[in-house]
């Protein structure tokens, strides 16, 4: 018998014969679109001169190269940087895109970046 997996994201095991688990499994899916907008939000924190907020989406975006992002210091994080930025006149449209889209991410956690945002 041949099996052709093709593309798999999540848990998912291929196995010979019996397999057993103990305790649950978990994982968490980090898609590299997600991490490329962390890249766009600190190159263009960086273009706007706003270093400090870059630092920090670059550390969004070593947070979302773990194994288990913690969504909990992400969103604290974009929480400051949507701050620095709505406080800029015309900062907002420059990293809107990236910052709405990292916020959705998060889920619950993100709620706060999207009302700030409007």
């Amino acid at each position: 018998m041949v099996f052709n997996i093709g593309s798999q994201q999540g848990n998912i095991n291929n196995v010979a014969g019996d397999q057993t688990i103990y305790g649950g499994q978990h994982g968490t899916f980090v898609s590299a679109q997600t991490v490329e907008f962390a890249v766009e939000l600190a190159a263009t924190l960086r273009r706007m001169g706003m270093d400090r907020a870059a630092a920090a989406a670059d550390a969004v975006q070593h947070e979302l190269e773990q194994p288990q992002p913690d969504r909990e210091k992400i969103s604290e994080r974009l929480i400051r940087i949507a701050r620095a930025v709505t406080a800029v006149a015309g900062a907002e449209s420059a990293v809107h895109r990236p910052l709405v889209a990292l916020a959705q991410w998060l889920g619950a956690f993100g709620s706060p970046i999207l009302g700030m945002l409007g």
